[in-house]
């Protein structure tokens, strides 16, 4: 068998590390071998360093990925010029069941803050996390007005997330849905 084009590595590339993006929101870093990842993108472990230099450049670049993918779910609300409508969608949207039970493709803050919060400080996933965490914060900062827009992104962002954390932290129950229920009314 003959080796693959430059386009096709290039094309594996991109698979693994959008498998490996959505891998990462469903299982966390510390899931997820260097064969899941190959797997998932539908081919052998064999290849992967020609990949990429580790598993953590990989996961660095996954949770850039899994930014990316939620950022641009959510970037046609902050072309809507009614930004409380549009701040309300977003929040209904967040604090759905169908997000809580797609963590795969849902918030990269969500999923990804307990493997952020472990990783060492230089790590690829973290500096990934913080800048992710940076332009999910300038996109909620669009939906808000006032001098005190950035804070009130801050409350609101910290506030989807945790309710989100909890509610699929408690699968589903009663009480996720109850989270999930009180947090959207008081933010709406």
């Amino acid at each position: 068998m003959g080796r693959a084009s430059k386009a096709e590595a290039a094309q594996h590339r991109e698979d693994v590390v959008h498998a490996t993006a959505k891998l990462l929101r469903e299982r966390g870093s510390a899931s997820i071998s260097v064969q899941d990842a190959m797997a998932a993108a539908g081919l052998t472990h064999g290849g992967f360093y020609k990949h990429f230099a580790s598993k953590d450049e990989l996961m660095g670049i996954a949770a850039t990925e899994a930014f990316e993918d939620v950022l641009n779910q959510l970037v046609h609300l902050a072309e809507d010029p009614d930004k409380p409508h549009a701040r309300a969608q977003l929040v209904r949207k967040y604090l759905s069941t169908q997000h809580r039970d797609s963590p795969g493709t849902g918030c990269a803050n969500a999923a990804l803050a307990g493997d952020s919060a472990q990783a060492e400080s230089q790590s690829p996933l973290r500096k990934s996390y913080v800048e992710g965490m940076n332009k999910t914060l300038s996109f909620f900062t669009e939906l808000e007005s006032g001098a005190d827009a950035r804070r009130q992104a801050i409350v609101d962002l910290a506030t989807l997330v945790g309710a989100l954390t909890l509610a699929r932290a408690t699968g589903r129950t009663a009480l996720s849905k109850e989270i999930l229920e009180t947090v959207k009314d008081s933010l709406q």
